[in-house]
């Protein structure tokens, strides 16, 4: 009996271990080693190796382990050192926009541009123009100029535009993309009056003494002029290729920044047919996930119903953008408290001013909700983020809205310490553009909100505390689509001058890693097929030179992109 006993034990322990041993059934097309390879999961947090087949993780841990998926037609991939992540995810920047910029002129200052002046400005234009042998009556569009950045610190005016040309119609748009400025002949070529009246939402900038237009448009005067011109200058064959060829051009920019998911945060327009045309030709390398701007589109929300949550060829609509206010660096948001200097031509008690009545918003946002269909909505300025917040509690008392939806308020820059445990309540997420810390962290100090309502912008830190799943965005065209200077700047929040903005709101690298990882995928509700290394999710990567999570903080921005990976193919490399 003893001897039966014996050997069925023994039998039992060589059989378990012969299965634990077997080769796998599957094997991998790749397999990725060598290197720090970091998971975004809490456990494990990093593994040796990762196996690909069919464009999915097949397996995450051991090399020893991962091993027995590799037979002669596995491509073996060392990463000699390198750092790999999962793929970037962009949860809110504006991809049809920076494509239809891309033939603008720059007019970026540093760190991204040259223009640092208003006589660089005009310069640069005139340059443009000399060197393209610009016809005389073309209309221009130049890009990027920053009043916080320039050293006027403010914005052109319509006679400084002027000087540049008189019979090319011109607009500057600000960096913010919530304001421009147009000289007389662009004024004249949109039609635009010295009778026209304020649109909803928007404001035509005039002389304060003459009462006259000085070439400021503001929020919708300036994105109705803007799509005015879009449309007089698309039209034609050659036109609609361009615009193609510059969809494209604008993902190999978002490719060379590690993203594998990129976003459209508020389409208009053509846009649209644009993107669903591209997904029909499969021209799309990356997920593109669109927000059509809700307002704009609202009469066709039945037909983009059975679109929703639906990838198709790399496409999905992903919710409606709604935005309730402005941009602070530009002096638009909407603010509880005056603006510490305001913009020029307004009084000293000026706020900002909102897009949106809160009934308006509330019947928007409740069709949307009685959908179950989410929203982005943009909130810079701290009486936007309330009118949010209170909007959204009424229809959460009247059983409308649901958490589940996952809604997200885009920005959050001017948010309060009241603010917190109120979106932590309502199970709302934050996305925070930190890279404002940065970028214009000591014009909000010195000119926009004061050194105590500066150092609570993106307050990620204070999310982290209460348990708020929060996301880091890059906004661009606004800057380029840079993840990793947003992580610089949320990890770091020192300004352009060297000044700590806020030091209690920094946090830790790999919590940054994670608001542009798995937690961008929730917000997107996706984090069951990305944002993570692990088995089952879509092989999604990015190769870069350093690990972010040893390497000195204050060189984070130095880390560079080396290869970008989609479902297990490469789709972009450094050359």
């Amino acid at each position: 009996m003893i001897m039966k006993t014996l050997f069925y034990t023994i039998f039992s322990v060589l059989f378990i271990y012969s299965c634990q041993n077997r080769p796998p059934k599957e094997t991998a097309d790749s397999l990725y080693f060598g290197g720090t390879i970091l998971t975004m999961e809490n456990s494990p947090a990093q593994v040796e190796a990762v196996a690909v087949k069919n464009g999915k993780i097949l397996f995450a841990g051991t090399k020893s382990e991962a091993d027995h998926y590799v037979n002669d037609q596995t491509k073996q991939i060392n990463l000699n050192g390198k750092t790999l992540l999962p793929g970037f995810i962009d949860v809110h920047g504006h991809f049809t926009s920076r494509a239809g910029m891309m033939q603008a002129i720059d007019l970026s200052p540093e760190p991204y541009g040259t223009v640092n002046s208003i006589k660089d400005l005009q310069t640069t234009i005139k340059n443009y123009i000399k060197e393209h042998n610009i016809p005389k009556t073309q209309p221009l569009i130049g890009n990027g100029y920053d009043d916080a950045i320039m050293v006027e610190h403010r914005h052109p005016t319509k006679e400084e535009l002027d000087a540049i040309s008189k019979t090319n119609p011109i607009i500057v748009i600000h960096t913010s993309g919530h304001a421009s400025v147009a000289n007389s002949a662009m004024l004249k070529f949109l039609g635009i009056s010295e009778s026209a009246k304020d649109p909803e939402g928007g404001h035509y900038g005039r002389n304060k003494k003459t009462g006259k237009l000085n070439g400021k448009l503001e929020e919708n005067a300036s994105f109705m002029a803007l799509l005015n011109l879009t449309e007089k200058m698309s039209k034609g064959t050659n036109t609609q290729a361009q615009a193609m060829d510059n969809l494209m051009k604008a993902q190999e920019e978002w490719l060379s920044y590690g993203q594998t998911t990129i976003c459209d945060g508020r389409t208009m327009g053509e846009s649209v047919n644009l993107l669903e045309k591209a997904a029909a030709e499969h021209l799309f390398k990356a997920d593109i996930v669109y927000f059509p701007d809700y307002e704009y589109f609202k009469k066709d929300l039945d037909a983009f119903k059975p679109k929703y949550m639906h990838y198709d060829n790399h496409l999905k609509l992903a919710g409606f953008k709604f935005s309730d206010d402005g941009s602070p660096q530009g002096k638009t948001a909407w603010l509880t408290q005056p603006y510490l200097v305001p913009p020029e031509g307004q009084s000293k008690d000026y706020k900002g001013f909102p897009i949106f009545t809160d009934e308006v918003l509330y019947e928007d946002l409740k069709t949307l909700f009685q959908n179950n269909i989410t929203a982005q909505l943009h909130v810079n300025g701290d009486a936007a983020i309330d009118q949010a917040i209170r909007v959204i509690q009424r229809l959460k008392e009247e059983k409308i809205y649901k958490p589940e939806l996952r809604v997200t308020l885009i920005h959050v820059q001017n948010s309060r310490p009241d603010h917190i445990q109120k979106i932590k309540d309502l199970g709302l997420i934050p996305s925070y553009f930190s890279t404002h810390a940065y970028l214009w962290g000591d014009w909000h100090y010195s000119s926009v909100f004061g050194p105590e309502r500066a150092s609570f912008i993106s307050p990620a830190n204070s999310a982290l505390k209460t348990g708020i799943l929060f996301t880091i965005h890059h906004d661009a065209p606004v800057t380029p689509p840079d993840l990793i200077t947003a992580v610089y700047a949320a990890v770091n929040r020192k300004t352009r001058s060297g000044m700590i903005l806020g030091p209690n709101e920094r946090i830790e690298p790999i919590e940054a890693l994670k608001a542009i990882t798995i937690n961008a995928a929730y917000q997107l509700q996706e984090e069951n097929r990305k944002g993570s290394i692990k088995a089952g999710k879509l092989a999604d990567f990015v190769i870069l030179d350093q690990n972010p999570l040893t390497i000195d903080r204050e060189k984070l921005r130095d880390i560079m992109v080396l290869e970008t990976i989609k479902e297990g193919v490469t789709v972009y490399q450094r050359k």
